[in-house]
């Protein structure tokens, strides 16, 4: 009788159930296979003429975006390789806002044009060194393309402001760029601290109301809520605040206990106690001066009628973030007990009112017109609730945008033309670069094509035209000739700081950076193992579920 020996290594090592692939064919192409399909998901929804994807998510939640951050939040990628520029693109989010489908467009391609050279038998360490020498010199040139740079002091004016935004809205929200622009710029001025670098984006809300048209959206100096307040009182000027996150409503003891009542008037004085003591505890709010009573938490019938008789205006706020930014923008301590507030506590509000917008009813909080708050709202109108989510997107990389020009305001050609310059001078470079790493160098810089040949397709344009008048206009020394979207010639070639279309340089920076790291852990990666899923099996149910 035979003993069967295992084979050292591959399938006997591993628990029954694991998947083993290794090698360039089964690991490395299939990878770039992965991240291909999902750059090509993104890619068309990529300048100002993308188109929205429509995305009903597990929850059953429905999306109309062209927000590359939105859709690969929504879609839930498993692939392993694809994740990993899921991640660059998260971490562009985070860090500015904006730039994220660049990330994952730019991604893609550099892994599509390292596919070619490694069929051809080059080592992907080769492709990597090659990778990280063109990045190098990329973000070395980045830096001479700043054509203007925006001056954070003293303060912008509005129309300074809207104009450096309306580039990174146009991109989402094209023909609404420049009123919405107006609006970032409006609401971010409100807010600006006296030192810009540290302007905040939370200081900035957005309140969506339905009805109405665009244009009948506005900025508002202090906070808005979508609901009416609690109570009979509807206004209030030069109001004192109390801000409480306990409920107001009589306590409820821990412990049960049993009364027994022995004749009627038990009865009546039973739950006199406790009114007495509430009506106490507000009788105390109100000879504190207090007009205004925010609640973070429920208001019981009792408690609604006490504040009513003693004309307190109570508002509900449930959300904690709101009920924070409302203690920044009154400047009051939220209190966890009933009682009077001590001055320190307590906060002011110069207008409290409650108007009518579109049918809805809305609460609003507000400084007088020329004081600095600390918290603006822009109330956007529009006819459906999908379209209002997605100018909401748009508008939170507007305010991005905001913060990233005033802490670094330097601005590069947009439409194309950073990234051809790039990919021209790029180009040059790997041409005098000793070594196999310069076909790795040639290949990031025609990758760097995928963005005004990507704007040009989106456009209805032909791509291969476009590309090659871009690259006569830069060989002529025209170093800011982007894509024009709306020609109608075939050349579709315009200047971009003439028509302002610029883009932040930290943004270009970070996404081209991100992008090139994402790429090269891909081509790192030599084997994938993928382990057996947990799972648990249904319990088996014993005769028919049935029978009783």
């Amino acid at each position: 009788m035979s003993l069967k020996v295992p084979k050292a290594g591959g399938p006997a090592l591993f628990k029954e159930g694991y998947k083993y692939m290794s090698g360039l064919e089964e690991s490395v192409l299939r990878n770039i296979a992965a991240v291909g399909e999902l750059s090509e998901i993104v890619r068309t929804s990529f300048g100002p003429n993308g188109r929205n994807k429509l995305i009903i998510n597990h929850l059953g939640k429905l999306f109309v975006t062209s927000d590359a951050a939105t859709i690969i939040r929504e879609i839930e990628v498993a692939h392993p390789a694809a994740k990993l520029l899921v991640m660059a693109s998260t971490a562009q989010e985070s860090e500015m806002g904006d730039a994220t489908n660049f990330v994952l467009i730019f991604a893609g391609e550099l892994l599509k044009r390292s596919e070619h050279l490694l069929t051809m038998g080059l080592h992907p360490s080769d492709v990597i060194q090659g990778y990280e020498m063109a990045l190098a010199k990329g973000r070395e040139e980045l830096e001479t393309l700043v054509t203007s740079t925006f001056a954070s002091s003293p303060l912008p004016t509005v129309e300074q402001l809207a104009t450096a935004v309306s580039s990174a809205l146009a991109a989402k929200q094209p023909g609404s760029e420049q009123f919405l622009a107006t609006l970032v710029a409006e609401a971010s001025l409100a807010v600006m601290p006296k030192n810009p670098k540290d302007f905040n984006v939370d200081s900035v809300r957005v309140v969506k109301v339905l009805g109405g048209g665009l244009d009948q959206s506005k900025v508002v100096r202090g906070m808005v809520f979508g609901r009416e307040p609690e109570g009979v009182v509807k206004k209030a000027t030069k109001a004192k605040v109390a801000v409480y996150t306990c409920g107001l409503d009589i306590s409820q003891t821990e412990t049960k206990g049993t009364v027994l009542l022995k004749k009627a008037d038990d009865l009546l004085n039973f739950t006199r106690g406790e009114e007495k003591q509430l009506e106490g505890y507000f009788k105390e709010i109100a000879d504190s001066g207090v007009k205004l009573i925010i609640a973070g938490s429920g208001i019981g019938d009792l408690a609604l009628h006490y504040l009513n008789r003693l004309n307190i205006g109570v508002i509900k706020v449930l959300s904690k973030f709101d009920l924070r930014r409302l203690c920044r923008v009154v400047g009051a301590t939220p209190l966890a007990r009933l009682g009077a507030p001590t001055p320190e506590e307590a906060g002011m509000v110069d207008v409290f009112e409650t108007v009518e917008i579109g049918g809805d009813r809305v609460t609003v909080l507000r400084q007088e017109e020329g004081e600095r708050t600390r918290t603006s709202t822009i109330v956007l109108r529009g006819a459906t609730a999908n379209y209002l989510d997605d100018l909401e997107r748009s508008l939170d990389d507007g305010i991005n945008t905001v913060r990233i020009l005033l802490r670094d305001g330097r601005l590069v050609p947009g439409a194309g033309a950073s990234e051809i310059e790039l990919a021209r001078r790029i180009s040059t470079f790997g041409g005098k670069t000793a070594g196999l790493a310069q076909h790795s160098i040639k290949r990031w810089a025609e990758a760097c094509e995928v963005v005004p040949r990507t704007l040009a397709e989106n456009a209805g344009l032909n791509a291969e035209d476009v590309v090659s008048a871009l690259y006569k206009a830069h060989a002529d020394g025209k170093a800011d000739a982007g894509v024009d979207i709306e020609s109608e010639s075939t050349e579709g070639v315009c200047s971009a700081t003439e028509r302002g279309v610029l883009d932040s340089f930290a943004a270009k920076d970070w996404a081209i950076k991100l992008a090139t790291d994402a790429a090269i852990s891909v081509l790192r990666v030599d084997s994938i193992i993928v382990s057996k899923q947990a799972g648990i099996a249904p319990p088996k149910q014993q005769g028919h579920w049935d029978e009783d």
